[in-house]
């Protein structure tokens, strides 16, 4: 073979790296993110019990603002986390959502349906069993807490049985997750909204438009998007609708086209390589020469030509939220000092409500749904995946921990309401995940021919 069908010969496997590794990065990068969120809680839980409680609770309280001219915007730490570091968490699930319904699992009708009737199974009976045990008691707003899937946490535990468990059910996984984030955002902007402000709702509508003209207009540079979207942020978190659903709406007007395809993409950068092989002899040293960077800079257009914008978004988005934004969430909510809660705490409703919920609502549901779908030839089971395996899946589904204890804050005032419902969360989210590993464990795949 001469030089140049070796030259050629990479490319295949080089545009095949391009369109399957965001998919393995995101998983990876959930997957070692659930660990780190694991470590935030524990020192979180340590911190609330022992002799630095008082410090530990007294930073969420420290206020924190600016002040431009006659606006002044000032609130405690814990709610620039939650109104602010969690906006950024809401426009990566946004992203992702979007993402899966234009090129990934969500796609297509016969591959969305088993995930999306999973998702709404296994938010529907969990909301029934709080309702039910919270009929008429001040705690009935609880109800949207055991509905959520930690999609990071339930990656992570997948992760650590490695190759027991077959990337199909991964997939299954992720994609039921992100539909459960998309029901959670809109649970959270139906029912969990104060009293609105018509002025700065008109104004974020305003900004909205705004948005979305520039992605009809063909704009791809994602600083417009970002600066509109920081004060779509603003006017929606003085509106009254909680902060975070800003995060969505600028998720789905980031741009989804690209201005190379595939075939394109590989044309362009060979072209753009036999060029730089031809300079070979210009540079000494290991200084490379005008042209070549040149060339160089051509291959890096080349390459961001070939992704949406949306996609680079999401990759920059994923190491920060993963690691530093969703961990500081649950160091700053996680903490609850087990001396204070009522003695009762345990048979409370509100616990119950979620624990059982969580436990036994989330896979209750998940199951009978999937079972409904693919019993009425709606969809099928994936392919290599047994209905065991999906079970223990559906059994994690009830780490709700995250977007729980995110809603737990909106839907009680009365801290200890919510650190009730921590104990809740934390409960059910432990028992579901140990259930769930020992069902994977012993789960047989389903035979190829299945």
């Amino acid at each position: 073979m001469g030089k140049e069908g070796q030259s050629r010969g990479p490319l295949p496997q080089v545009i095949r790296k391009r369109l399957i590794r965001p998919v393995l990065e995101f998983m990876q990068s959930q997957a070692v993110g659930g660990i780190v969120l694991i470590a935030a809680t524990v020192v979180a839980l340590i911190l609330a019990n022992s002799g630095f409680a008082a410090s530990y609770f007294g930073w969420r309280d420290m206020p924190a603002g600016f002040k431009i001219g006659d606006f002044q915007l000032e609130k405690p730490l814990l709610l620039w986390i939650n109104d602010g570091l969690m906006a950024v968490f809401f426009l990566l699930v946004g992203l992702e959502i979007k993402r899966e319904f234009l090129i990934g699992e969500l796609s297509s009708a016969k591959h969305a349906m088993l995930p999306i009737a999973a998702a709404v199974g296994g938010m529907a009976v969990p909301a029934a069993i709080y309702v039910a045990l919270n009929w008429g008691q001040p705690s009935l707003p609880g109800w949207g807490i055991p509905m959520a899937t930690d999609i990071a946490f339930a990656l992570g535990i997948l992760a650590l049985l490695g190759s027991r468990v077959p990337l199909a059910l991964k997939i299954f996984l992720t994609a039921f997750a992100i539909v459960d984030d998309l029901g959670a955002v809109l649970i959270i902007a139906l029912f969990y909204t104060a009293q609105l402000d018509v002025t700065a709702l008109g104004i974020a509508g305003a900004l909205l438009v705004a948005l979305i003209a520039l992605n009809a207009s063909g704009v791809r540079m994602l600083g417009p998007y970002l600066a509109i979207g920081a004060l779509l942020w603003l006017a929606v978190l003085k509106s009254g609708v909680h902060a975070t659903v800003a995060g969505v709406l600028i998720a789905l007007t980031i741009p989804t086209k690209v201005r190379l395809d595939a075939r394109g993409f590989g044309e362009s950068v060979q072209s753009l390589l036999d060029r730089f092989r031809a300079k070979e002899s210009e540079g000494r040293g290991g200084v490379i020469s005008d042209d070549r960077i040149s060339l160089l800079q051509g291959i890096e257009d080349s390459c961001e030509q070939v992704q949406m914008p949306l996609q680079r978004l999401e990759h920059v988005l994923h190491g920060w939220v993963n690691f530093l934004i969703v961990p500081i969430f649950a160091f700053a909510n996680a903490g609850v000092a087990f001396s204070g809660l009522p003695s009762d705490a345990l048979r409370s409703p509100v616990t119950l409500g979620i624990g059982l919920g969580l436990v036994l609502g989330k896979p209750f549901g998940v199951l009978l749904a999937a079972w409904f779908v693919v019993r009425l030839g709606l969809a099928n089971v994936p392919r290599g995946v047994s209905w065991a395996q999906l079970t223990g899946v559906a059994v994690l589904g009830g780490v709700g921990f995250t977007m729980s204890l995110f809603i737990a804050s909106l839907a009680f005032e009365s801290a200890e309401a919510v650190d009730t419902s921590k104990v809740g969360i934390f409960l059910g989210s432990l028992v579901s995940a140990v259930i769930g590993v020992v069902i994977l464990l012993r789960a047989k795949g389903a035979r190829a021919s299945s």
